[in-house]
């Protein structure tokens, strides 16, 4: 996560939406998978994944005779009963209200048949989809801010930046004007020319951290610890801690 620090100000820099690489990506927005090419998501926290599709598009281009699907979570649970999980009758699949702990991988076995045209004969083929997902986080105390509007994230992101385009065209028309009208009288709080400047500080809430080798398609993003990581602050990197076995943790037993 990317702040900008605005005079004294500090002003957070949201990035937005959710981030899919190594991946197809239809005019419905659907996410295909790869074989043998695990595809890498990101989420945004509390917010909904995209729909993956348990299958890839050049299959979906041919005749797929009795398909079924079979999807598996993290920790090679099968997904059933979790009201936060969607899957259809197609195998396509949803994450509804993204939590840290639903990351990880997610794995759907493809299975159909072919027949051969001379013999008739049957035989059923399986395919292998794998998407690893992550979350990247919400803003710390942005939320509540925001009166829990649904697109939190993306309004306070719009704001600021507005915010921060504000106040830099008023100190710039500000300079403007006694720069050409000598009779002003300079007020109390005026802009010394050359003194304003936009810097920006990099940090991560706990539990979260940027790794450009992991994660070398979203680089900047700050991207949930994995399972033998934590952060314990807002510092940008995951420290190691093999006792961990879940995403998102902000301290070493």
């Amino acid at each position: 996560m990317r702040a900008w620090v605005l005079l004294s100000a500090v002003l957070w820099y949201l990035t937005g939406g959710g981030w899919q690489r190594n991946s197809e990506r239809t005019e419905k927005g659907f996410i295909y998978g790869k074989p043998g090419h695990p595809v890498k998501l990101y989420v945004k926290l509390h917010h909904n994944s995209p729909i993956l599709v348990c299958m890839d598009l050049k299959r979906t281009e041919k005749e797929t005779v009795d398909p079924t699907y079979l999807w598996v979570g993290p920790n090679e649970k099968p997904l059933t009963g979790n009201n936060k999980i969607n899957i259809t009758k197609t195998g396509k699949l949803m994450v509804k209200d993204f939590l840290e702990p639903l990351s990880g991988l997610y794995t759907c076995t493809l299975s159909y048949k072919t027949v051969k045209a001379e013999t008739q004969e049957e035989k059923v083929v399986k395919q292998r989809y794998d998407f690893m997902i992550f979350v990247n986080p919400f803003a710390p105390g942005w939320k509540g801010k925001c009166n829990e509007s649904v697109d939190c994230q993306d309004n306070t992101n719009h704001n600021i930046l507005q915010a921060r385009n504000r106040i830099e065209e008023f100190f710039r028309s500000q300079a403007y004007i006694f720069n050409h009208d000598f009779n002003k009288t300079l007020p109390a709080m005026h802009f010394v020319d050359h003194s304003f400047q936009i810097v920006r500080i990099d940090s991560c809430r706990p539990g979260f951290g940027k790794n450009e080798g992991l994660h070398s398609n979203c680089a900047t993003c700050c991207v949930v610890c994995g399972p033998g990581t934590f952060s314990p602050d807002v510092d940008v990197t995951c420290q190691t801690c093999v006792s961990i076995q879940i995403y998102g943790a902000t301290s070493c037993p």
